[in-house]
């Protein structure tokens, strides 16, 4: 079976495995936001930035990339994923049907977010969002640059999300 990756954030522009196969692609039943603070990668446990999560939300749907693993590699990706993506455990690795822009229907390995989890904060308004990611600054460098390196990345794939282009503009009038 062939290992296919649904990426919505950081994995459409850095997915840290030799892809195969990419493909735009869309999740229905899921909402693309800044819900899961982040206390590792863009931000410490002191000032957690926030990260973007698929948040599930009935009647949505994300649109992202379909990303596919070489079949030889799927095994060492799977680990690599897991390091990466559950390092404190407030997503939940899941298999979900994606709809390919070309038609096809996959099911792809997909990270959403645990809203039973302590850093969920699902349903942070915008301006708030903003303030934090501004501010926020963590292992893998600011959280300005993760929100500006996804946005820019989705809209080269044709994918817009108006709130992520509120928050680009709202965080550089902060940020100077």
């Amino acid at each position: 079976m062939r290992m296919w990756v649904f990426g919505y954030g950081s994995l459409v522009w850095n997915p840290g495995f030799d892809v195969a196969e990419r493909a735009i692609a869309r999740l229905p039943g899921y909402h693309r936001s800044f819900c899961m603070r982040s206390i590792h990668h863009r931000g410490t446990e002191d000032t957690p930035g926030l990260v973007l999560a698929l948040d599930a939300t009935p009647g949505a749907q994300c649109h992202g990339l379909a990303l596919r693993a070489h079949d030889s590699d799927a095994d060492d990706v799977l680990a690599y994923l897991r390091e990466r993506e559950l390092v404190s455990a407030a997503y939940l690795e899941t298999r979900l049907d994606v709809d390919l822009e070309d038609g096809r229907r996959i099911e792809a390995l997909t990270y959403v977010v645990d809203a039973d989890h302590a850093q969920y904060c699902g349903g942070l308004d915008l301006e708030t969002q903003a303030r934090i990611i501004a501010r926020a600054h963590g292992g893998k460098g600011p959280n300005s640059e993760y929100l500006y390196n996804t946005t820019a990345h989705l809209k080269q794939l044709g994918i817009t999300d108006s709130d992520l282009d509120w928050l680009v503009d709202r965080v550089r009038g902060m940020c100077g």
